[in-house]
């Protein structure tokens, strides 16, 4: 077919896009000499004659509700042509990929600019709708991304025009069933409102990477648009309430689109709506709010240390099936006293405030030969001359160079952790142990862990992220590098680290930490193993 004109008039050059329904073609009008879009109904192929006639008919009402709608954001239609006994739409040819392509290439959109796109998808809804066409199906692949900037909403192929219900059969649910609204789902007629569900849903997917309620089934995927919350998204930054706004389950309750185009725009600009805030659903009782993020990912936020103030955070709720303790692990930059950004986690109990009680006690130092077991009946294994070894007050024991002072000890809830440092933190070492983790399995933890890295370090890049195992027990490591800036650091620079995690016999969750200016890090990696070889759990 390719070459083929169609009516006389558009040459098929390529394909540049194809779905279950239909495919798009760039093509050449001849009469005016410029390049367009035409999408071909295939499904027409393969359906039964009834089914062929409720197609022919949903193709020509997708044309006839996309032009009564004059919006720069909306893919304009040029014409309808009959041929090879099917409809063809000839459409405005826009250079670029869709949100969802952009999404698989990059595994999510930075939220300013998610916030962008969604403007534009809302004025093109916001047009829809003053004349009278619902969209119904608002997803990220029908959003386009023009090389020139432009955002445009398409495929108008499942629209309903005001007063036309010759198209869809009763009780038929139509569009994606990710993106569905929950009063869709349960069968009532659909408004404005459900295109406004979709439109936040999608920003959702753009800026976690993920679609909010995809299941392992469209029957579980509704069931779960109509019965639970989406997870609170952690990459959203100041869009977040925005989200929340838009997936409320009353669509009498959500924002109208004025409304959701003023949130937008302000989200746009990185500034949380307060407006938005009010949406919000109620996560934990008595929990602080979630802190402002740096809506770039390789931005590093700057927290003054002396000491270590843990920022507020509530976490991501899970699905309601699961029934766990709301807790989380919190990654916080900090600067240290004379010393470099270091990460600091931190970990709050649900409805509780950390009391920041810490041990003012010193570690022991205890002259130690090479060679003595530990606890677990594991050689220590040569410690290097020089190291001394070290009874920390939180119970544990473990061998570092002689010179290494202890400092920063923190305590809230379950989580305790305390540091080591020859030179005020340019070359750190943490431990950190939580006797009531809220993974019980270390690799996704660092999954999460490396996600929440990847939004807070300037230049960040991940190394190693791999399960693996420590003293025959669940263990999971991470290396990465990122740049410490001057405007947050005494030692400016590329730095890079490791972080291991393992699960104790007791279920208790220790984390060793250890990082160093990238051209020192291959001894800080010797020392790091070292310290693991002499390390000892506390003695109950």
């Amino acid at each position: 077919m390719q070459g083929q004109p169609i009516a006389g008039r558009y040459r098929l050059v390529d394909t540049i896009g194809s779905g279950g329904m239909g495919r798009v073609w760039r093509a050449h009008d001849e009469v005016l000499h410029r390049a367009v879009a035409i999408k071909e109904l295939t499904a027409a192929h393969y359906v039964s004659d009834s089914d062929r006639d409720r197609l022919l008919a949903r193709t020509r009402a997708e044309a006839r509700a996309a032009a009564r709608i004059n919006h720069s954001a909306v893919v304009t239609v040029h014409d309808v042509l009959d041929h090879d006994a099917r409809p063809w739409i000839v459409m405005e040819l826009v250079e670029g990929h869709s949100l969802a392509d952009a999404v698989k290439e990059h595994g999510r959109i930075e939220p300013r600019e998610a916030a962008r796109i969604g403007m534009w998808v809302l004025r093109a809804l916001r047009a829809a709708h003053s004349a009278g066409v619902l969209h119904r199906d608002v997803k990220p692949g029908n959003v386009l991304l023009g090389d020139d900037g432009r955002v445009l909403l398409t495929d108008f192929g499942i629209a309903q025009i005001e007063g036309d219900t010759t198209i869809t059969r009763t009780g038929e649910v139509v569009g994606s069933v990710d993106y569905l609204a929950p009063e869709r789902i349960r069968g009532h007629d659909p408004g404005p409102a459900s295109d406004l569900w979709a439109l936040g849903a999608t920003l959702y997917t753009a800026v976690e990477g993920r679609s909010p309620f995809r299941r392992t089934s469209p029957l579980t995927t509704m069931q779960a648009v109509v019965e639970e919350e989406a997870e609170q998204p952690a990459h959203a930054g100041p869009l977040g309430p925005v989200i929340a706004a838009l997936l409320h389950k009353d669509p009498a309750v959500r924002p109208d689109a004025a409304a959701a185009e003023q949130m937008l725009a302000e989200a746009a600009e990185g500034r949380r709506p307060q407006a938005a805030q009010v949406y919000v659903p109620t996560q934990v009782s008595h929990a602080p709010p979630a802190p402002e993020r740096r809506t770039h990912p390789h931005t590093a936020p700057h927290t003054p240390y002396t000491p270590v103030q843990p920022t507020p955070y509530t976490p991501p709720a899970p699905p309601k099936r699961r029934r766990v303790r709301l807790l989380a692990l919190v990654v916080v930059l900090a600067a240290l006293v004379g010393g470099g950004t270091v990460v600091a986690l931190q970990k709050w109990d649900e409805g509780r405030r950390a009391d920041g009680a810490s041990s003012s006690q010193s570690p022991t130092p205890t002259s130690t030969p090479s060679g003595t077991g530990t606890p677990d009946s594991t050689p220590q294994s040569n410690v290097p001359d020089g190291w001394e070894r070290i009874e920390d007050p939180l119970g544990f024991s473990l061998s570092l160079p002689e010179g290494w002072k202890r400092s920063n000890p923190q305590e809230s809830g379950s989580l305790q952790q305390i540091d080591y440092s020859p030179d005020g933190g340019r070359n750190l070492l943490r431990i950190a142990v939580d006797t009531s983790p809220q993974y019980d399995d270390p690799y996704p933890h660092m999954v999460s862990l490396d996600q929440q890295l990847g939004d807070r370090l300037v230049d960040y890049d991940t190394r190693v992220l791999e399960s693996t195992t420590y003293r025959d027990r669940q263990a999971a490591r991470l290396e990465y590098t990122w740049t410490q800036l001057a405007k947050d650091s005494s030692f400016p620079g590329p730095f890079q680290a490791v972080d291991q995690l393992y699960i104790a016999r007791d279920g208790a969750e220790y984390a060793f930490y250890m990082a160093a200016p990238v051209d020192e890090f291959p001894e800080a990696k010797k020392r790091f193993e070292a310290v693991l070889r002499s390390w000892r759990e506390p003695v109950s």
